[in-house]
């Protein structure tokens, strides 16, 4: 570790998964997604444009902008899968809408511009929690200090500029240490307290109690943002109170942590970084944009608003300015991607404005029982996995045979067909029906090994699929 002086710290936060090349992004959505591979290149592609974008000359920066996204597909086939493990890989603000929620302007609902507004709020959570991070270590290092104050009070060492020196590790991630100190009582309690000692003792800690003003104010259409103004401009007005508690060290520890966190973090600078994250990496998800679709021979009733969501969401997708708490944002650069299962309406439906801003149309295709087998065994995060780890807290081991898998991938499959097509969806109905007695006895069953099997699957399942009444409702 070497000293270094506290202007050499940039806070700066590096992000290694910017790069990332389209194989690589379809392999990391191959983890979680099955098929879809029209999709997978197209968002692929979209992410590495954004790459690329940063790397081009000044000149042409400004006027390189994303070619946004409609997926056409049935429900449950991965199309939010899609765009929100996308997020993830490029550490992006994402913010999933339903088009549907949305109203034109003078009708009751939301207004469009809250979207950006969430985006930007996404946008500020994922940098104030780098910036949490990055300061993580010096909290931790106060924390310690002013656990020690509360068991040996007035036993700190008095700390002069001189003697305390910024450290950096080899993350390079900066803290602040003071010189050695002489106490030694003081510090055989910090020796005792790294050595987790004292977690269970209490101490009376004095913390912020936590006030909340319930308020409602009423307004036209738009009016959310200056509602949340309002509302935070009466929270400040309200005097924050102090409380003695006593608690135990472990979690004394966890409020001090939170608190010299907030203390280090340069709120100005949070909002700074996520307008420029949210307008330059922000993707934003319109999902059921065929339901406001316009019908042939026009609207009555509430279809006369839909096309008038059109014209009201067509410039934020062309690019303008929002204003939010934050600060003003362009929606320029921000990815937008629709979707919609297009069953009664077309993509031709939409305005011809609004198709011409979604250039990549991709379709995603219905799944078999094939895609529904390698759902229950591919994905990382596989519903049969999820409950492997479930009922393992019970002290079960649960294992399914590859006939058993066979069976519920055919079973949904016909379930599908029989019924209202949701997809991968229909998986969780029938496993959790299959498990149902199960996971309602396991506590009483720790210590057992159980294997579903195809008979286990026929005998809970089978009668229910053939009877298309009563599966309608159970499954």
């Amino acid at each position: 570790m070497s000293a270094v002086t506290k202007e050499e710290i940039s806070p700066q936060p590096t992000n290694n998964d910017d790069n990332l090349t389209p194989a690589e992004v379809v392999e990391a959505l191959d983890q979680y997604i099955i098929s879809q591979n029209d999709a997978k290149r197209a968002v692929a592609i979209a992410l590495r444009n954004r790459w690329r974008r940063m790397h081009v000359s000044d000149e042409f920066r400004n006027e390189i902008t994303p070619k946004n996204i409609l997926m056409i597909g049935p429900t449950g086939v991965g199309k939010t899968e899609i765009s929100r493990r996308l997020a993830k890989l490029a550490k992006a603000p994402f913010v999933k809408v339903e088009a549907s929620k949305f109203t034109e302007v003078g009708y009751v609902g939301r207004d469009v511009e809250s979207i950006i507004r969430d985006l930007v709020e996404t946008a500020v959570q994922l940098v104030r929690e780098e910036e949490r991070e990055r300061v993580s270590l010096e909290a931790q290092s106060e924390a310690e200090e002013r656990i020690l104050d509360l068991l040996l009070p007035g036993s700190r060492p008095t700390l002069d500029e001189e003697d305390a020196v910024f450290l950096q590790d080899d993350e390079g991630l900066a803290h602040k240490e003071a010189a050695p100190s002489s106490n030694s009582t003081r510090e055989k309690l910090r020796n005792l307290l790294r050595d987790g000692k004292f977690e269970d003792r209490e101490v009376e800690l004095e913390v912020t109690k936590q006030t909340h003003t319930h308020m409602q104010v009423l307004g036209p259409q738009g009016f959310s943002e200056i509602e949340g103004q309002i509302k935070d401009m009466f929270s400040n007005m309200v005097p924050q109170q102090k409380e003695q508690r006593r608690l135990p060290i472990r979690k004394a520890r966890e409020i001090i942590i939170e608190e010299v966190q907030e203390s280090l973090i340069d709120n100005d600078k949070v909002s700074e970084l996520a307008l420029e994250r949210a307008s330059q990496n922000g993707i934003v998800f319109l999902d059921e944009i065929d339901k406001v679709c316009g019908k042939d021979g026009g609207g009555k009733g509430p279809d006369v608003s839909r096309e008038g969501v059109q014209r009201d969401l067509l410039p934020l997708v062309e690019g303008s300015t929002v204003s939010t708490k934050y600060g003003s944002i362009s929606t320029e650069h921000i990815l937008f991607i629709a979707s919609g299962a297009f069953h009664i309406s077309k993509p031709s439906d939409l305005m011809p404005e609004f198709q011409g801003r979604f250039p990549i149309r991709v379709e995603l295709q219905s799944l078999s029982a094939e895609h529904f087998y390698r759902i229950l065994t591919e994905p990382k995060n596989a519903l049969t996995k999820q409950y492997v780890e479930l009922l393992a807290t019970e002290g079960v081991t649960l294992a399914f045979a590859d006939d058993a898998l066979r069976r519920i991938a055919e079973l949904t499959s016909e379930v599908n067909s029989r019924t209202e097509n949701i997809g991968a969806r229909r998986l969780a109905t029938i496993l959790e029906k299959l498990l149902e007695e199960l996971s309602f006895s396991a506590n009483t069953r720790s210590g057992e090994s159980i294997t579903i099997d195809a008979a286990y699957v026929n005998e809970r399942l089978s009668e229910i699929v053939q009877d298309s009444d009563l599966s309608k409702y159970i499954l």
